[in-house]
């Protein structure tokens, strides 16, 4: 009744002590895992469901799961109330204000930076209270560009997908832009590409042609780490690395304010239980024993994402309040703000993508947004507003 892209060694472990557990403490549900390998993972959801064989427990990417909703893959989720309020909000599924999925964890953004590295050229190390103002920000870039660093800033521009509108939309909607106006959902006019969009995007530009930041690879934190840029914007999965490379030297930082206070993206792997399950009771029966702190507390010692709730996070070696990651759950409660919760986020996803890349390398930033914008809305009206 389950159904798993298959992860890394350590989350497939914490995943089969839960099954273990489960199964041991009752004799009236059993639980048998399925994985698919991850490059494939949709496309097996898809084509299990077109022949009506999906199982009863599915695991989906956050963002995808209105999409799977409105398609009619997924019932509502029916966990307790009192369980979702205590879990992060970008770590709970809604579509139009139901909930149909929950995760384990979530993944946070950050600019890595030396210490050494901001003191010896007198930059001001932000906190989560007083990040970096936009201002602030380019004089940084600007300093360390003209005392060593030939690009200064990564903004991990090589990578591709669902990378553009996780770490990039942040920053337009911090500037007061969004990629839909979700008061309605129904339309990304105004927001993608208006004066807000238009003033992010024309920053954004300018960071590559300034030589501030390059889309030249590789994907991951290895420049950073090689003292070959001085800040780094990037995730948690790559927290470990640097900590075990830099040290007490490394700095966490919060994203910068472009004017309408901080973001970060939010919102990663969920559950949730597909339409047609047949053993609807069992399979809410193991979810709910599966959010135990315990447990999330090991998902994010195994894996170094941070748990949904306050209380595993606290008992975490990576995430509790003195140890050395904690920052991403600060920055996590403070400014994670999920992808838009509507069907047609995969289309919006790769329209922005499309757009952003097209700027970055020079286009006009109004006419490229107002391409968008129309290419959104096109798919919205075609699937008769996705049910809004």
């Amino acid at each position: 009744m389950w159904t798993h892209s298959a992860g890394n060694p350590g989350e497939l472990a914490v995943y089969q002590r839960i099954i273990s557990d489960f199964n041991s403490s009752q004799t009236q549900y059993k639980i048998v895992q399925q994985n698919f390998p991850q490059g494939s993972y949709n496309d097996a959801i898809t084509a299990a469901a077109a022949a009506r064989k999906l199982p009863c427990l599915l695991d989906m990417d956050g963002p995808v799961m209105p999409n799977w909703a409105w398609a009619g893959y997924l019932q509502p989720l029916g966990l307790p109330d009192d369980l979702i309020k205590t879990l992060l909000p970008t770590t709970v599924g809604r579509y139009k204000d139901t909930v149909y999925s929950a995760g384990y964890w979530d993944a946070a953004l950050s600019i890595f930076a030396r210490k050494s590295v901001l003191d010896k050229n007198q930059i001001r190390i932000p906190t989560a209270e007083k990040p970096w103002t936009l201002d602030e920000f380019d004089a940084a870039v600007t300093k360390l560009k003209a005392n060593g660093y030939a690009t200064p800033l990564d903004l991990g521009a090589a990578d591709k997908g669902e990378w553009w509108s996780y770490a990039y939309s942040p920053m337009l909607q911090s500037t007061g832009g969004d990629l839909i106006n979700r008061a309605t959902m129904k339309s990304a006019d105004g927001v993608l590409n208006g004066p807000d969009a238009v003033k992010f995007f024309t920053w954004f530009q300018q960071a590559f042609k300034n030589g501030w930041a390059d889309n030249a690879g590789p994907v991951g934190n290895q420049r950073f780490i090689d003292n070959k840029v001085a800040l780094s914007y990037t995730g948690v999965w790559n927290a470990k690395d640097a900590l075990e490379s830099v040290g007490n030297d490394l700095l966490i930082l919060p994203p910068v304010d472009f004017g309408k206070g901080p973001k970060i993206g939010g919102g990663s792997w969920q559950w949730g239980i597909s339409a047609g399950c047949k053993s609807t009771d069992g399979a809410r029966a193991y979810l709910k024993f599966s959010f135990q702190d315990k447990y999330l507390t090991a998902f994010a010692d195994s894996q170094v994402v941070i748990p949904s709730t306050t209380a595993a996070a606290a008992a975490s070696k990576y995430f509790g309040d003195s140890a050395p990651l904690h920052p991403f759950a600060v920055l996590s409660q403070k400014f994670a703000l999920a992808r838009p919760a509507t069907p047609g986020y995969p289309v919006i996803s790769s329209t922005f993508e499309k757009a952003a890349k097209d700027i970055m390398s020079g286009a006009d930033v109004k006419p490229a947004l107002d391409t968008a914008v129309q290419a959104i809305d096109t798919d919205i009206k075609s699937q008769n507003g996705y049910g809004f």
